[in-house]
């Protein structure tokens, strides 16, 4: 893998984006809710907004509804500098994914519209003129591999990539309302994560590329034996394991005064590759990944709280990170 493509600091991402509706003020429950504020969403769209707020280059490639909602989501995903001239709209009954969301901590609820989901609709033709060469790396959410046409999509698009030298990172991304089984999703990460270079996801989402709870850190560690795939095995509250042919490192988190648990893993994915593309090393950028989490889960939204640069660097110098 060739790790210096990605200070190109230029990302091809590819998954869905929709609309985030949170209860407000912050606290409220959605059944108790009189407005919501609304934003970007989506694991896709907001990791597009992550990597451009953090002073990276983010193209989308996604397929959004052709009413208002779509629209919103395009409106939102440019106000943040993200490329959208590969994002297509669909008509009919295809929806744009929609999530309604609490700013709380306990029992916070996280409602997500899904039935018809206009992103499932990317086919090849969508990937047709790419110009995957230009580019310092591909980012997939796994989502986009949880149904047909997007599926197929999104393995052609995983080998153009490696066609054309670009270093493939699967944020495994695990929805379980998208998918019909856990062993069809199993089947589809194993595939995806054998045809990426680097593999981020947390303890459940390798527990379920692994068939088993118990299986899914010898999993991770599988992945990376030998080769030249990273992965890295997060675990929540107990910070993360990230694995190499070379062996394994485990870092912390960055304590902070919650708002909500939603956001981190893709303030994560945003945080450690921009820091990658920065040139930081990858003990380094996983570390800055966690801080952005960490940032994140302490504001309201997701892509409206990712950090600038400016605001990483003050976060790190005024937090320490708790041991893992």
């Amino acid at each position: 893998m060739d790790l210096e493509r990605i200070e190109r600091n230029s990302f091809l991402v590819i998954g869905r984006a929709g609309m985030d509706l949170y209860a407000d003020p912050p606290g409220a429950e959605i059944e108790g809710a009189s407005r919501f504020f609304a934003c970007l969403g989506g694991s896709s769209g907001n990791i597009a907004a992550g990597i451009a707020r953090l002073g990276g280059k983010a193209s989308i490639v996604t397929v959004v509804s052709d009413d208002a909602v779509g629209r919103f989501t395009v409106k939102e995903l440019r106000g943040y500098g993200v490329d959208t001239s590969h994002v297509r709209s669909v008509g009919g009954e295809f929806r744009n994914s929609l999530a309604v969301v609490e700013t709380r901590l306990e029992n916070c609820q996280s409602v997500i519209y899904r039935n018809g989901a206009a992103d499932f609709e990317m086919t090849e033709d969508d990937l047709r003129g790419l110009p995957f060469a230009d580019y310092g790396a591909m980012i997939l959410t796994g989502t986009a591999l949880a149904a047909e046409p997007s599926r197929g999509a999104a393995f052609s698009a995983m080998e153009r990539a490696r066609r054309a030298g670009l270093p493939v990172m699967l944020d495994v991304d695990y929805r379980p309302y998208s998918w019909r089984s856990g062993p069809e999703a199993a089947e589809a990460y194993g595939k995806a994560a054998l045809s990426s270079d680097i593999v981020v996801g947390n303890d459940d989402e390798f527990a379920v590329m692994a068939g088993g709870p118990e299986k899914g850190l010898d999993r991770a560690r599988e992945l990376a034996a030998g080769g030249t795939r990273i992965v890295v095995y997060k675990m929540g509250e107990r910070g993360a394991v990230t694995f190499t042919g070379a062996g394994s490192f485990e870092t912390g988190i960055f304590p902070v005064e919650a708002l909500k648990p939603t956001g981190a893993g893709d303030a994560f994915l945003a945080g450690f590759a921009a820091s990658l593309a920065a040139g930081k090393s990858l003990e380094v950028s996983v570390r800055r990944g966690a801080a952005a989490a960490a940032i994140v889960v302490s504001r309201v939204g997701c892509a409206p709280a990712m950090p600038t640069l400016d605001a990483l660097e003050a976060f790190l110098s005024e937090h320490g990170e708790h041991p893992a």
